[in-house]
């Protein structure tokens, strides 16, 4: 059989940590507290909105920047949330999920030996993306326990070469939020340079603790020069739904969707056609924080009955635990033991740093039934 020689743009890249503990969760009948997803249902009033929309007659292509009536829901909610006044005929796109989002906005702006600052621990699509475009991922370790970023440590590492920086908050995997001083200082550090953002706020509805959520979209000095990504899978709990979009300044949004036109071109129109409608419901997103925040808090009490120690989440779908007053394996291995003889998946935060660092540190997701988070406690007070 003829085998073609092709020389691999990730040559370091296997399959990732996700798919392997939920596959060894599925082998192993486990709970899976790794992979960032609910296991409850979305609302009943958007699955019918959608239904409608279908036997609507709603079906076909819509335009390639999205449905112009969700667009409009989206730029009244950012006035609404953040106060800013977004176009929604030349400032948002809707992209077939967030992570699609941040992956085409790295490749509107790189081009080879182009350099990216990456805090650490990263989402994992981050480095990849920066790679696939010939750039160079500049990591930034954040500062453990905490997860806050050194912004001493950023300035060092800013070069002539550096062409953006990805901030991410809520953060995956910590839960950790920045503050209104991060904004002042990532302001300082972008002034008078070229440098473009990437912001990550897929998270933007899951902050807890009466913390408001710094949105780029507040500060129109940094939008300018910045790509906003977000996703309707974590604000409405149908990430198989694969729906988000970016928002960005009007000259930066051209760019942007030339790359768009030519991968996806357009999103399923259905659930556009739904969510413009149901975006209007307000109460659907606000109540979502306390909604969340509530099983945080459960998880987090429950866990007392076990010999892990939880960091602090502020936001998001997760908490680190840090189990040295268990094994001193490493956090692959411990995270796979657990799975086979405990069954319980988590994810180790190692997975989320370029060089594996560990610091002895799994990722736990808690936007899980109440039934489900008691289960899993009580496998893991076994441990």
């Amino acid at each position: 059989m003829l085998q073609l020689p092709i020389q691999s743009k990730l040559p370091g890249v296997g399959t990732t940590i996700f798919t392997v503990m939920s596959g060894l969760a599925g082998r192993y009948n486990a709970i899976n507290l790794g992979q960032g997803f609910p296991d409850y249902e979305m609302s009943e009033k958007l699955m019918n909105l959608v239904a409608e929309a279908m036997h609507g007659g709603w079906n076909q292509y819509v335009p390639m920047q999205g449905y112009m009536p969700l667009r409009e829901s989206i730029a009244e909610k950012a006035e609404f949330l953040y106060n800013t006044k977004i176009s929604p005929d030349t400032q948002i796109t809707i992209t077939p999920g967030g992570t699609y989002a941040i992956y085409t906005a790295l490749t509107t702006i790189l081009h080879p030996e182009d350099e990216v600052i990456v805090f650490e621990p990263a989402y994992d699509s981050y480095i990849p993306n920066i790679e696939i475009n010939g750039a160079i991922p500049v990591p930034v370790n954040l500062k453990f326990p905490g997860y806050q970023i050194d912004w001493n440590e950023v300035r060092k590492k800013i070069s002539s070469k550096t062409k953006a920086i990805i901030i991410n908050s809520p953060h995956n995997p910590t839960g950790s939020v920045i503050g209104e001083r991060d904004i002042e200082e990532l302001r300082s550090v972008v002034a008078g340079t070229n440098i473009f953002i990437i912001s990550d706020e897929v998270y933007e509805h899951l902050v807890f603790d009466n913390i408001p959520h710094r949105s780029i979209l507040r500060y129109p000095d940094l939008l300018e020069r910045s790509f906003v990504c977000f996703s309707f899978g974590k604000t409405y709990n149908c990430t198989g739904w694969k729906l988000g979009y970016c928002i960005s300044s009007s000259s930066l949004m051209v760019e942007f969707r030339k790359v768009h036109q030519f991968n996806c071109f357009c999103c399923h129109t259905p659930s556009q056609v739904a969510l413009a409608r149901f975006l209007k419901s307000k109460d659907e997103y606000l109540s979502l924080s306390k909604f969340v925040q509530e099983k945080r808090d459960y998880f987090s009490g429950m866990m007392k009955n076990t010999k892990f120690d939880l960091l602090t989440s502020r936001g998001s779908y997760f908490i680190g635990a840090k189990y040295d007053r268990i094994s001193d394996e490493g956090d692959r291995e411990f995270a796979i033991r657990i799975t086979k003889e405990f069954g319980v998946a988590a994810i180790p935060v190692s997975s989320f740093y370029k060089n594996g660092t560990d610091n002895k540190v799994l990722r736990f997701c808690f936007c899980k039934k109440k039934e489900t988070i008691e289960a899993a406690v009580e496998r893991l007070a076994r441990i």
